[in-house]
């Protein structure tokens, strides 16, 4: 039957009705795992729980489980899931590119309902597993976010079926860049994606918040470690076992052949995470003295390729351990023949693992004691990282109904509070349902209802170049000039180019009778691309040096902001925004219905102060 259907094809290929990529989607959908990829003229593709147009860039694979895809315990191996995941971001990639693309990294994934060994036992039944296993189905999605110079995000997202039970459940999401890859010596430049629905325009819009998070991420650790205490402090824990770091060193190699090699004769960048995942379990297993659970990776960096013939050497140390988790970290490097001295550093990733017990719940860890001088560098290291990885995890990761107010600022986590900010105004911005509430003359009020928050956008059109408006929006020491509401702005700290916080006194008076005080971080963005606004996003903090003053009621914005939309030369779209909280609801819900004309006296003060201005700021920047 086989033979058959190729003699029709080689006919149809001879007649020009048939082009080779339909041979090569038969093969695809021909194996245990298949990828969408071409379909016939007219065919309608099924995928469950798919709504609406899809991306052009969107793929999808779904993978059975086999026993070759499992470890000892029968469930998915962590491994060959990272294969997955970066096969279907490769294909995604490259389907927007129009040309090869390679991984250029993974951002930080966090496993929420796989490859963990934990068990229940219902009364009069065997114990049941409930992390992936053999015979269950895990579905991918990857599609590209944004596309910048010659690099792209994907986002993809991961999930497991039971095809028993029909049940489906989150496994993680991922973030990877990829960067295209032209002729030697070229650089490929990539056409910008055009984002159609809200999911989409908001995943546009924040990945230019993870690319700038992804850059400075080095910086961030370095200035933690600065100022941090330099000597070693070693945790201390109640009967522990106390095991030398040296005893859980690993290191293997691996001889790259033909089969972990991509389309392009590199190394399959999934085939080297596969790997280091590997080796990164048996370090963490020499700690423990049992079979460890993956719970975490932080960021893959891939430096350079590989192809071919390489010989990568993968070695990995347990870092540190703390009461319940361990970081173990892993690099790989190259060489191309057995007597090569020099190395190339290929790869370099930090996992963190747990030891579950019976009842599913993380075990008590010994203590790591680490080698004097790079061994106590990657101790101190490691505990950073573990602070940053919580700040990551629980002020970008949150939604934002589960995240506090006001959020305690330090250095640490500026880079997270600030990527919290913007992203949060985005979110904002991007959703579908603005309702226009109200029109007086050149001011227009929109609202927004959804998940216990009403939100409001108040915008205008002025005779301002966006630039300038930009920089008289974000200073709010000038804010009074034109806002009725402020009495002053006090600039508290000037955190970089783009942050700076703010202890912003008003004149409005709460319900207990007492005037307002705000702690305010102000994150400032300028366009990454043509179409992008201007932004100036606001939200409050806590800082030790301001605390609530009895003579004022602390207030709080969730997320409000500024956007600047260019026009043309001279002329821009200004937009404010807010996310109204339960004290500012009355006021604001008062405006909206028509019974108040206070928000449109105010965005018309606004645009005086504009225009008043725009002059006298020309000049000091022809000054400068």
């Amino acid at each position: 039957m086989l033979s058959f259907f190729w003699l029709r094809c080689l006919l149809k290929m001879v007649k020009g009705s048939i082009v080779p990529e339909d041979i090569l989607s038969f093969c695809c959908d021909g194996l245990q795992g298949s990828t969408s990829c071409s379909r016939e003229p007219g065919e309608r593709e099924e995928a469950p729980g798919a709504m609406g147009s899809r991306s052009p860039t969107e793929v999808q694979m779904s993978q059975l489980v086999l026993p070759c895809h499992t470890n000892h315990r029968g469930e998915l191996s962590a491994g060959q899931l990272l294969k997955w995941i970066d096969t279907a971001a490769c294909l995604s990639a490259e389907r927007h590119a129009g040309c090869p693309c390679v991984t250029a990294s993974m951002d930080d994934i966090y496993f929420e309902h796989t490859i963990s060994q934990r068990y229940t036992n219902p009364p009069g039944q065997q114990r049941a597993r409930s992390g992936v296993g053999v015979g269950q189905v895990v579905n991918i999605k990857a599609k590209v976010n944004r596309a910048f110079n010659s690099s792209m995000e994907v986002g993809i997202q991961v999930s497991y079926e039971d095809l028993c039970s029909g049940k489906h459940c989150s496994i993680c999401k991922a973030y990877a860049t990829f960067v295209a890859q032209g002729p030697p010596g070229t650089k490929v430049k990539l056409k910008p994606l055009a984002p159609q629905t809200e999911e989409e325009k908001i995943e546009h819009s924040i990945a230019a918040e993870r690319r700038r998070m992804r850059l400075v991420h080095k910086d961030t650790l370095k200035d933690l470690l600065t100022r941090s205490p330099r000597n070693t402090e070693l945790e201390t824990r109640d009967g522990s076992v106390v095991v030398p770091a040296e005893k859980t060193r690993v290191e293997s190699v691996e001889l790259v052949l033909p089969p972990h090699a991509n389309h392009q004769g590199n190394t399959f960048g999934g085939q080297i995470m596969a790997w280091m995942e590997n080796v990164a379990t048996i370090a963490a297993s020499r700690l423990c003295h049992a079979h460890p659970t993956l719970r975490a990776i932080e960021m893959f960096h891939f430096r350079g390729p590989s192809q071919v013939g390489d010989r990568l050497v993968l070695k990995a140390i347990v870092n540190n351990a703390f009461k319940n988790s361990m970081e173990v970290g892993v690099c790989a490097e190259a060489y191309d023949q057995e007597m090569s001295v020099s190395r190339r550093h290929i790869n370099s990733a930090f996992m963190t693992f747990v030891v579950l017990d019976e009842e599913g719940q993380p075990r008590t860890l010994p203590m790591v004691v680490p080698q004097p001088g790079d061994g106590e560098r990657r101790y101190r290291e490691a505990s950073a990282r573990k602070k940053i990885r919580l700040d990551r995890k629980y002020v970008v990761s949150c939604k934002q109904n589960e995240v506090p107010l006001s959020v305690p600022w330090d250095q640490s986590n500026k880079v997270y509070l600030s990527y919290n900010n913007v992203s949060a105004l985005k979110t904002l911005v991007a959703k579908a349902n603005w309702a226009l509430a109200r029109e007086k003359e050149k001011v227009r009020i929109y609202t927004l209802e959804e998940d216990k928050f009403l939100s409001f956008r108040i915008e205008m059109s002025v005779r301002i170049a966006a630039g300038q408006a930009f920089s008289l929006l974000s200073d709010l020491r000038r804010r009074h000039e034109w806002d009725r509401h402020y009495a002053s702005a006090e600039l508290v700290q000037q955190v970089d180019e783009d942050d700076a916080i703010y202890h912003v006194l008003s004149q409005t008076l709460s319900h207990e009778n007492k005037p307002q005080d705000f702690v305010i971080l102000a994150s400032r963005r300028k366009p990454c691309d043509k179409g992008d606004p201007y932004v100036v996003a606001f939200r409050s903090v806590t800082l030790p040096t301001h605390p609530a003053c009895p003579s004022f009621t602390r207030g709080e914005t969730l997320c409000s902001g500024f956007c600047v939309w260019p026009e043309g030369e001279e002329t821009s779209k200004v937009a404010y925004y807010n996310q109204a909280t339960p004290g500012y609801l009355a006021y604001v819900t008062t405006n909206v219905a028509g019974l108040s004309s206070d928000f449109c006296a105010t965005f018309e003060a606004c645009e005086r102060f504009l225009l008043k201005n725009k002059d006298d700021l020309i000049a000091r920047i022809r000054d400068l």
